[in-house]
């Protein structure tokens, strides 16, 4: 009985557990967050990144001119 004891005080004094599992909570927040930012501003970043190209594309092809 007393060895059961001290294995249950071991197990509930140990912290490694614990912190492993707030790391996955954070990742997990900061994962969400990226969805949602990504979502909310996907369409308009779509749209500067179409533009960027053709501009860039025009340069190009006036450039060998």
């Amino acid at each position: 009985m007393k060895e059961l004891s001290s294995g249950f005080r071991r197990f509930a004094d140990d912290q490694a557990g614990a912190t492993a599992i707030e790391y996955g909570l954070i990742a997990a927040l900061v994962a969400v967050g990226a969805i949602v930012a990504l979502t909310a501003f996907g369409g308009s970043l779509s749209g500067m990144f179409n533009t960027v190209s053709t501009k860039a594309g025009t340069a190009l092809n006036n450039a060998g001119n």
